[in-house]
């Protein structure tokens, strides 16, 4: 009889067959093995799980191991460390009595991986023995952790280095924005590889010194190093910031010796370079000729195509990508978002089964910049999972649609919520603090961009700029600039834009000079300043310079100096830019076609009515251009006809629409449609009037004679009434020479605001007018008594591109002989014809002989005498004047334009006269 062992195995007999057992099932090895064998397995097992972050599993590896050996203990501590679990590391390490330098240094990389850099530099301290990876670990431990001072420091104090030492702390240097130093190190190099090129042109791309990037790039290609894929890839990143489609194609050949042009991630860069700097076709081309397309390759053609407007192009690429992804399905999304299909977005988006992230973020974005703004958040709020970026975009979509304290809400959720917020979420959340002036925020947000190491940062800091000076606080927007170690073109633009906004023109003009390097933006930027400070001819000659510097316009350019040929009335150069913005194929723009409009109507000329008939699209802004534009030139039916097609197309009006149609009613003297519009606005449209829109109708009551309802009018509005309002009342007061009731305006005039040349001289004019001589005298002393003089009128005629300006009774033109002796036979030729001087506009107590020859050289007669004779015959006349035309002077301009067969406009300091065959367009009502 055979009898059975009972008793159980040792212990240590079961351990080893389980060990062996799970090596042989994980590893199918045969079923003989050396102990040797069974040892690298298991050290190769406890590495891998240790690089996929299951440690438990590699510890109950490293527990049943029956033989281990220096690589099992390394690998378990590294296992630990690498994971984030370096206290456990530390107690496997302190029960390790076989100890060697990498061990050592697996535990301090893993302190200094943590933050705890202390702790490494105590193991560093420790160790009974250092090489050069120990010394390039504790290097790379303080450049992590930002500190760069012990890390040269321990870096100067090292017995031998080798390239990865250098390669850490000009890393270092880099990461921390501190070009100079980090050149000055590399310069020093004995030796350079790859990754140390790498790192100093990846660090000048990054500070956007592109241009340097690319000349490190070129003294590379001089040396044995051959770049590689990822150097390319940030090179062409450089080529995309210089706007220089040259460097690509010497680029090219470069890529093509080294075999790299066919490379799908290379070739994906070159194309979307060709993609940034606008060359299109160019970028198509390549594209085609491409062997091999990635995702990136399929989705920066068809951004290219969306962002240039060709969104039919765009449609043709998406429908030809052999497998529609997420990626080019989110690159369709954004396209179609761009031009406004927002539900042709949504419909691509539902299609996705799983979005992931990013294409969360784009149809979020996509509502944000339609002005969704609903719709895009309770997409936010339901997204799985959210990263910077879907913060972000929330954020600027606030902005952008003028809800900057709720931005700025989202900035405080998104910091209370424990993460970082990103570069852009920074920017984004100074732009809302510019926007609505709050300082104080914006200086915690500067020192929360500080905390989070975001300050060095270009965007940010130029944000800082930017933010300071819309706030009026340009010392510390100066100072933000002088602390920018390398300052980029975008950091001098936004300090002169600054410098401009608080009207210090001749800072911003030294600053503009001190640019090293200028762009468009910087022109346009200097440009602006100038004709926002009403020096177009400054602007213009400014523009003249840029175009010999080779700097071609952009569409911000042209629109900034439409702005200054309507201001200074030049119709002429406004035309020749008109036809530039065809050339440089702006037209399709709508802000641009906004400006041409605004432009021709100040210039008095009814073209802007074509350039609104011809624009493809119209916006609020292109309405509200039109109705002030009809108003400026005494247009009131035309104003009410726009208004009401307005209305049929669905375009619901503003504040300043009705602003436009009011004043249009009051230079018109259409009193009943100017109420029936100011009572639309709250009755139909739920807009209260603003203290404007009561001027604009005391303005129309009064000049038609409606004195006391104008009054009352001012007495009875809900909203306090300025100097402006009272003023314009006054005004009428002295048209129908009420001289009880323009008492009584002044006196309010002269209590509620500080002594102004403009009430004395229309209490003045209207004494003046009711030959009350003493109490015009006594007005002039008071003038006398408080400093305040009269402007003088000035009338302004451009012609041959040169601006001539006449003062009444000026003496100092050089043709001025000339242009009295014309004056006075036109002068002798109307009278035979039925012009009497109307001398009741000449406010002196003198002989009625004098007051005529007063009347005769008003500053208006002289600059339309002057254009006369200089221009051919039948050429329109146009004059701009700095104050409002006497009735002599309008009278005298219709009898000379039906002489002269002559088409003369005046611009005044109210509006537009247009006289033509013995009439004005005002039909005398101004």
């Amino acid at each position: 009889m055979i009898r059975w062992r009972t008793a159980s195995p040792p212990y240590p007999v079961i351990r080893r067959f389980l060990c062996t057992f799970r090596c042989i099932s994980t590893f199918s090895l045969p079923i003989q093995e050396t102990p040797q064998t069974h040892l690298f397995q298991c050290n190769t097992r406890i590495q891998e799980l240790g690089r996929l972050g299951l440690v438990e599993e590699a510890r109950r590896v490293f527990n049943e191991m029956i033989q281990r050996d220096v690589v099992s203990w390394n690998s378990m501590i590294h296992g630990y460390s690498q994971n984030g679990r370096v206290d456990e590391a530390r107690l496997l390490f302190d029960s390790f009595v076989g100890k060697n330098i990498r061990t050592w240094t697996i535990l301090l990389t893993g302190y200094a991986k943590e933050g705890r850099i202390e702790e490494a530099r105590v193991v560093f301290e420790s160790m009974p023995e250092r090489n050069v990876v120990s010394w390039n670990a504790m290097i790379s431990g303080y450049v992590q952790n930002g500190d760069l001072k012990n890390a040269r420091k321990l870096f100067d104090e090292m017995p031998e280095k080798n390239v990865a030492s250098w390669n850490s702390v000009v890393t270092g240097y880099c990461h921390c924005y501190r070009m100079s130093e980090a050149r000055e190190l590399f310069d020093q190099m004995p030796e350079r590889n790859s990754v140390s090129w790498m790192v100093m042109i990846s660090g000048y791309v990054h500070i956007s010194d592109y241009w340097e990037a690319w000349e490190v790039f070129v003294k590379m290609c001089r040396t044995v190093v051959r770049p590689d894929q990822s150097i390319f890839v940030v090179v062409l990143s450089a080529i995309t910031g210089l706007d220089d489609l040259e460097l690509i194609g010497s680029l090219r050949p470069i890529a093509i010796k080294t075999g790299y042009e066919g490379d799908v991630v290379v070739g994906s860069a070159i194309l979307n370079a060709y993609t940034r700097n606008g060359s299109l076709d160019l970028a198509m081309h390549f594209f085609e000729t491409m062997p091999e397309r990635n995702e990136y390759s399929w989705t920066t053609m068809i951004a290219a195509f969306a962002q240039c407007g060709r969104l039919d192009d765009a449609i043709q690429l998406y429908e030809r990508v052999p497998e529609q992804t997420v990626a080019s399905k989110t690159a369709m999304m954004t396209a179609y978002a761009q031009v406004g299909r927002i539900q042709k977005a949504r419909l691509i988006f539902d299609e996705i089964l799983n979005p992931n992230v990013v294409a969360w973020n784009a149809i979020i974005a996509g509502y944000t910049q339609n002005g969704m703004l609903k719709e895009a958040k309770d997409l936010f709020q339901k997204m799985p999972v959210k990263n910077s970026a879907s913060w972000a975009a929330m954020i600027a979509g606030f902005v952008q649609n003028e809800q900057s304290r709720e931005a700025l809400e989202l900035l405080i959720e998104l910091h209370r919520s424990g993460s970082v917020p990103s570069d852009s979420s920074f920017t984004s959340a100074l732009s809302a603090c510019a926007n609505i002036g709050d300082v104080e925020i914006g200086k915690v947000i500067h020192s929360l961009a500080i905390k989070t190491g975001c300050q060095f940062n270009s965007y940010v800091m130029n944000g800082l700029i930017s933010m300071y000076a819309k706030c009026g606080n340009v010392e510390d927007g100066s100072h933000v600039f002088r602390t920018i170690r390398v300052k980029d073109t975008v950091s001098w633009n936004s300090l002169i834009s600054g410098l401009s906004e608080n009207y210090m023109l001749d800072d911003a003009r030294v600053i503009f000079e001190k640019m090293p390097k200028r762009d468009v933006v910087s022109w346009t930027a200097i440009i602006s300043a100038y004709v926002q400070a009403g020096h177009g001819e400054v602007a213009l000659d400014l523009f003249l310079d840029m175009l010999a510097r080779g700097i071609k316009p952009n569409q911000l350019t042209v629109t900034s100096l439409l702005s200054a040929c309507g201001n200074l009335g030049a119709i002429k150069l406004g035309e020749q830019f008109h036809a530039l913005i065809f050339k440089l194929g702006f037209d399709t723009f709508l802000f641009v076609g906004n400006s041409l409009i605004t432009m021709y109507f100040k210039c008095g000329y009814e073209d802007g009515f074509c350039v609104f008939e011809e624009m493809p699209e119209h916006d609020l802004i292109t309405w509200n251009a039109v109705l002030v534009g009809c108003a400026q030139n005494g247009l009131g039916k035309e104003a009410i006809k726009i208004f009401e097609q307005m209305e049929v197309e669905g375009i619901l009006p503003d504040q300043m629409s009705f602003l436009g149609v009011l004043c249009a009613c009051s230079h018109a003297g259409l009193v009943d449609e100017g109420w029936t519009h100011f009572n639309s606005m709250t009755q139909k449209y739920g807009i209260m009037p603003l203290v404007y829109h009561y001027t604009c109708m005391v303005d129309l009551l009064g000049r038609a004679g409606y004195l006391s309802e104008a009054e009352a009018l001012i007495e009875n509005m809900p909203v306090k009434p300025d100097s402006v309002i009272w003023e314009a009342l006054l005004g009428a007061c002295r048209i129908h020479r009420n001289v009880e009731l323009g008492q009584r305006v002044a006196e309010r005039l002269f209590q509620m605001t500080k002594p102004k040349s403009a009430t004395y001289v229309l209490l003045s004019n209207l004494y003046a007018s009711q030959g009350m001589w003493d109490k015009v005298a006594e007005i002039r002393k008071l003038m006398k008594d408080l400093g305040l003089t009269k402007e003088p009128g000035i009338s302004w005629i451009q012609v041959k591109n040169k601006l001539h300006c006449f003062v009444t009774g000026d003496r100092t033109h050089d043709q001025i002989e000339e242009i009295y002796s014309a004056l006075k036979e036109y002068y002798g030729c109307f009278r035979e014809t039925g012009y009497m001087p109307d001398t009741n506009f000449v406010l002196h107590d003198v002989e009625e002989e004098q007051k005529q020859t007063e009347l005769l050289y008003h500053s208006e007669k002289l600059a339309v005498v002057f254009g006369i004779l200089s221009t051919p015959n039948g050429s329109p006349i146009q004059i701009i004047k700095n104050l409002r035309i006497c009735g002599d002077c309008h009278t005298f301009m219709k009898f000379m334009s039906k002489v002269t067969l002559r088409k003369i406009i005046i611009r005044d300091g109210n509006r537009f006269h247009h006289f033509h065959d013995g009439s004005c367009s005002c039909g005398d009502y101004w």
